[in-house]
């Protein structure tokens, strides 16, 4: 006769171990300093921003809808700063605006700060300060793009902003006049130029239509 020896099942339960740093969410309330310690501490993370205290956190970015155009706008600033050695482009880069407002703007243009430029760049390599032009691919006009930053943008001194809104086929660029943003007119043939930037032209109707050649024509001639 056989016996079966029973053995005793044991379980280990290992504890939740809470991260040193807590991790950024979308909503929260923090100053910018403890925004920058979080975002530091999620190296995964590729954009967050901090406007008028409260965290946001875009979501995945698609292609036709950001991607494309994103780059399309990167490549239109950078081919006229290769002949305008005082004016420097950002892609995505951080912009320390003031205490409640930290930004990653989809592109930038900024003024040499020795040439009269607003921004610096600081000892950690972030840019402090407004730069002149900045650029934001949204959806629609209910992006907060054109509301929460485009205040933001203005309190702060970005001379001109440009928002290319995507699904409404409309490209709005806006100039400071008196601490009030005002909308550049093209002109008949759709081309808007910068008040700030000389030669700085962008062919609207080229670019929504995704024609980049006619684009940088415009631009270079």
């Amino acid at each position: 006769m056989s016996t079966a020896v029973k053995t005793k099942q044991t379980s280990t339960t290992i504890p939740f171990k809470l991260p040193a740093i807590p991790p950024l969410e979308p909503g929260e309330r923090l100053s910018r300093r403890e925004f920058e310690r979080r975002y530091a501490a999620m190296p995964h993370l590729k954009k967050a921003e901090l406007i008028e205290g409260v965290v946001y956190m875009p979501s995945p970015v698609h292609f036709a809808s950001h991607g494309r155009p994103h780059i399309q706008i990167a490549t239109w600033l950078g081919v006229y700063c290769t002949k305008n050695p005082d004016v420097s482009a950002g892609d995505n880069v951080t912009v320390r605006l003031d205490a409640d407002n930290e930004v990653q703007p989809d592109a930038l243009l900024r003024l040499d700060e020795n040439k009269g430029g607003r921004s610096r760049i600081t000892d950690d390599d972030y840019i402090e300060g407004s730069p002149e032009l900045i650029v934001e691919i949204a959806a629609s006009s209910a992006s907060y793009d054109l509301y929460e930053k485009k205040t933001v943008y203005r309190r702060n001194g970005v001379q001109e902003y440009v928002v290319w809104r995507i699904y409404d086929g409309r490209l709005d660029w806006f100039y400071l006049d008196e601490g009030v943003y005002k909308e550049l007119t093209p002109d008949e043939n759709g081309i808007i130029t910068s008040r700030i930037f000389p030669d700085l032209r962008l062919n609207a109707p080229a670019l929504l239509r995704n024609d980049m050649t006619a684009v940088l024509q415009t631009l270079q001639t």
